[in-house]
C-alpha cells in the first residue's frame, strides 16, 4: 500500500482509506457493530491504515466500534480522520473534539476536518484555535470537508489560501472532474492535501448500475450506461475492474492524499486496496481521458456533469466546469 503526506506536513497516510460511516446512519441501522468492526480488521489487513470517522448524528457507534478496532492493533500503525459540524464556533470544536478524543480512546486525532462549512461560517477565531490544539498535540493537521453535494470550490480555496488548511476533502472522480482537479493543483502549491470522496460517482463506476439502465441525483443531470462503455477501454487495457479504474485514475490526479473511499464489503475494500498495485494510466490516455471530459464524452448536452454548489452564486449553483485556481505555483 503506498503512502502520502498532506503537503508538507507530518501526516502520511494510506492512499486508500476507509470511510468508517460506510454507507451512513442507514447502514449501522442495518448491521451490527461486528459488522462494522470486521469490516475495518479487513481494510487493515490489506494496508489500509487511514480510517475516517464522523458521528454526527451522535449515537456514538461509529466511533465506538473505531474504539474496540484500536485496541487490537498498534496506534503508531493508524491514522484517524475525524470531523466536527453544524456549529463553527471555537467553543463547539473544542467541545467536540474533546467528545470524540473520549469516545476513540485516543489522545490525538491526525486529521481534523470542519465538515460541510461555507464562507459565512469562516472565522479568523475557529482556524486560530484550530492551530491551538494542533500546538498541544491533539490534531495533528487541520481542514475541511466540502458537501454535502459537489461544488463548495471557494470555500476550498479560500481554507487553503487564506488559512492554510492542510487538507481538504471533496467529491472527486472521474465523472465528476471539477472542482476537485484545481483544488488539487492549490492544494500542491499551498503544501496541503486533498482527500477524495464519492470515488465512485454513486456507485456508477463500482458496476452497481447495470448496462442501459440510468441513474439520476437530485442535484444532477442524467447520467447513463454510454459513459462507462466509453471508459471501461481503459479498465481493460491494464487489466481491472471500472472500480480500480475510478482509483488508479484518482491517484493520478495532482495534490491527491487519499481516497476516502465508502466500500460497503470486504469484496471492494479489496478492489480499491488492489488498485494501487495496477498499472497507471499512460500520458497519452490521460490526456484523452481528458479531452473527452472537455467535450462531454461526445454525448451532447445533456451528458454534462451536473452543476456545481456555490456560495457566492446568486443561485447557489454555477456550471460545472475547470476554474484555474488563483494560485498554481508554491
Amino acid at each position: 500500500m503506498q503512502r502520502r503526506r498532506f503537503g508538507d506536513s507530518d501526516v502520511d497516510v494510506s492512499v486508500i482509506s476507509l470511510d468508517c460511516g460506510f454507507a451512513g446512519q442507514s447502514w449501522w441501522e442495518r448491521h451490527s457493530d461486528e459488522d462494522a468492526l470486521r469490516l475495518m480488521q479487513h481494510a487493515y489487513g490489506q494496508g489500509i491504515s487511514f480510517f475516517d470517522i464522523v458521528d454526527l448524528h451522535g449515537s456514538g457507534r461509529p466511533e465506538g466500534v473505531l474504539c474496540q478496532f484500536l485496541k487490537c492493533v498498534p496506534r503508531g500503525s493508524v491514522q484517524i480522520g475525524s470531523r466536527f459540524g453544524q456549529d463553527f464556533s471555537p467553543q463547539n470544536m473544542r467541545s467536540s473534539l474533546e467528545a470524540s478524543l473520549r469516545r476513540l480512546g485516543v489522545e490525538t486525532i491526525d486529521v481534523y476536518l470542519a465538515h460541510h462549512i461555507r464562507l459565512p461560517q469562516f472565522s479568523d477565531e475557529l482556524f486560530a484555535e484550530l492551530e491551538k490544539v494542533k500546538q498541544v498535540g491533539k490534531i495533528r493537521a487541520w481542514g475541511i470537508s466540502l458537501g454535502p453535494t459537489i461544488g463548495w470550490r471557494e470555500e476550498g480555496f479560500e481554507a487553503m489560501l487564506k488559512h492554510n488548511a492542510q487538507a481538504v476533502q471533496t467529491i472527486f472522480n472521474l465523472l465528476e472532474q471539477n472542482p476537485g482537479k484545481e483544488l488539487g493543483e492549490l492544494a500542491m502549491s499551498q503544501h496541503a492535501g486533498i482527500l477524495a470522496r464519492g470515488h465512485d460517482c454513486r456507485s456508477l463506476l463500482k458496476g452497481s448500475i447495470e448496462p442501459g439502465s440510468v441513474g439520476q441525483d437530485e442535484n444532477c443531470k442524467t447520467f447513463d450506461f454510454r459513459k462507462l462503455q466509453l471508459v471501461r477501454k481503459y479498465a481493460d487495457a491494464h487489466g481491472m475492474t471500472l472500480h480500480q479504474l475510478a482509483c488508479k485514475w484518482l491517484l493520478q490526479q495532482t495534490g491527491l492524499t487519499s481516497i476516502t473511499a465508502t466500500l460497503l464489503g470486504e469484496q471492494e475494500i479489496t478492489e480499491a486496496a488492489e488498485s494501487v498495485d495496477k498499472p497507471d494510466l499512460t500520458v497519452q490516455e490521460l490526456a484523452q481521458i481528458a479531452a473527452d471530459y472537455a467535450n462531454d464524452w461526445n454525448l451532447g448536452e445533456d451528458a454534462h456533469p451536473c452543476d456545481l454548489a456555490s456560495s457566492v452564486d446568486p443561485s447557489g449553483k454555477v456550471r460545472s466546469g475547470y476554474v484555474p485556481p488563483p494560485v498554481l505555483f508554491a
